[in-house]
């Protein structure tokens, strides 16, 4: 029997693509899913052992696919720390393809609940985050002639419900920035929104109000794999570069 390694199968497209709130939830199946294609994936987030257990269960099929996980340490709302992932992955790798703006949280309440600080980090990651991403990647895009922008948004970019108001407000701004950032650019550049239904993930974990947690556990009672977002940017990606795909929406078929 052949002991023989796979050989390096990277297909001729390889990109070299940034995932940021890789380490759990949606960000973790978009990292590991596009590994599996053969791409190169820098996957940030703040939780470096999540990220080092990620690449550990993507080595076998890297090995197949001639992919690469390489994790790397990143908070979103620190804008150098962001300008230092995208520029860091240029540095290593002569070029960014894609830039998958993922990373985002969800502690749902009420406004009269007046949970400003919770707020505040809504805005911080959601927001701020994104932007900090456009900041660093766009530069990079321009200099390069070629480049995609994805933004992971949410249903919550179209419709607003009870203790969603703050969540949503962030995920409509988003939407409006991505939107805006692609009217902008060159034809070149590619922008994307995802915008996930509920979804299995830990972002309900991070709600601390016992009404919105409790609504949560009713609306996530038919919740998707996280899976079904990596396949939809997936499908973004592999486009021919004269196809730009706006904006997909995927959610279960039983949240109407």
């Amino acid at each position: 029997m052949s002991t023989q390694q796979p050989e390096n199968t990277a297909p001729a497209d390889r990109k070299v693509i940034l995932v940021t709130g890789a380490s759990s939830g949606i960000g973790a199946a978009i990292a590991a899913r596009l590994v599996t294609e053969g791409h190169l994936v820098v996957a940030g987030a703040r939780r470096t052992d999540r990220l080092r257990e990620l690449a550990t269960s993507t080595t076998e099929e890297a090995a197949r696919s001639g992919g690469a996980l390489e994790p790397v340490r990143l908070d979103v709302t620190d804008r150098a720390d962001v300008a230092a992932f995208v520029q860091g992955a240029r540095d290593r790798h002569g070029r960014v393809d894609v830039l998958i703006n993922n990373a985002g949280v969800m502690p749902l309440s009420r406004l009269d609940s007046l949970l400003v600080d919770e707020w505040d980090r809504m805005i911080d990651v959601n927001v701020r985050g994104l932007l900090h991403g456009i900041a660093a990647a766009l530069p990079v895009f321009t200099a390069q002639g070629s480049g995609h922008l994805v933004t992971v948004a949410s249903i919550g970019a179209h419709e607003v419900v009870p203790t969603a108001a703050v969540y949503c407000g962030t995920k409509y701004a988003a939407w409006a920035i991505t939107e805006g950032l692609r009217q902008e650019v060159d034809p070149s550049i590619r922008v994307t929104t995802i915008s996930p239904g509920v979804v299995d993930s830990e972002l309900a974990h991070t709600i601390t109000e016992a009404g919105a947690a409790e609504a949560m556990r009713s609306y996530r009672a038919h919740a998707m794999g996280p899976d079904a977002i990596a396949a939809a940017v997936s499908y973004a990606l592999a486009q021919p570069a004269d196809i730009d795909v706006n904006e997909i929406v995927v959610r279960p078929a039983r949240q109407r």
